[in-house]
């Protein structure tokens, strides 16, 4: 750890995700996706293991939800990308990702929020975009956000970099993110090590344990 022109500057994975300012986001890891991912039984017990610890720790955790807007109000790129993913060309045969109140939408049993924890509706794959997390995050004093989830390749990988642009430590803890897509998931974890910390769950839950 150094001091340069007033600023702090963590340099240990230890300092990095010290726990008094240390964000752990759970992102979307609702039934539709979880159910679809290519190791689901792997990535939950790894993930569980990590909020476990990180609850213990009084890490604070903020869980995203996919929360789609009323199609009126979806650009038309978003409805473009949504053809291609569900493979249609009328766009009146969308079917309604991720409907509010169904059970495809709900955060999984295994790893449901605590009351102390924050869940976040979100409209697009950045953790900042549409919301008041950055607010937040300064307000409760964090710098390091670790980020879990899915996907690797979309909205884990796209809030990892919007938090590295505002200046956040972003630590991608790469066995507690998954994605439908084996070889993206791994390609991108490879190209996130250029622009963030790539690091196991369990090397974390080591570090959180050498001040026990």
């Amino acid at each position: 750890m150094k001091t340069f022109h007033n600023k702090i500057i963590y340099e240990t994975l230890g300092e990095i995700i010290e726990p008094e300012h240390t964000g752990l986001v759970v992102w979307d890891v609702q039934n539709a996706l979880v159910n679809n991912i290519f190791n689901r039984e792997e990535f939950l017990g790894n993930l569980k293991k990590l909020l476990n610890k990180a609850r213990e720790k009084g890490v604070s955790v903020i869980y995203s939800k996919i929360t789609p807007l009323p199609v009126h109000y979806n650009s038309s790129w978003n409805i473009y990308s949504m053809m291609k993913r569900y493979k249609v060309d009328d766009p009146s045969k969308l079917p309604q990702f991720m409907k509010p109140g169904t059970t495809d939408a709900d955060i999984t049993a295994e790893i449901e929020p605590s009351v102390e924890d924050v869940v976040l509706n979100k409209h697009t794959a950045s953790l900042f975009i549409g919301t008041h997390i950055e607010y937040m995050l300064r307000n409760r004093g964090i710098e390091t956000l670790i980020f879990t989830g899915i996907a690797t390749e979309f909205g884990v990988a796209s809030s990892a970099r919007d938090a590295s642009n505002r200046g956040f430590y972003p630590v991608i803890a790469s066995d507690c993110v998954s994605s439908m897509d084996r070889e993206m998931h791994e390609f991108t974890l490879k190209v996130m090590t250029r622009m963030s910390i790539v690091t196991t769950g369990a090397e974390i839950i080591k570090n959180w344990r050498l001040n026990e």
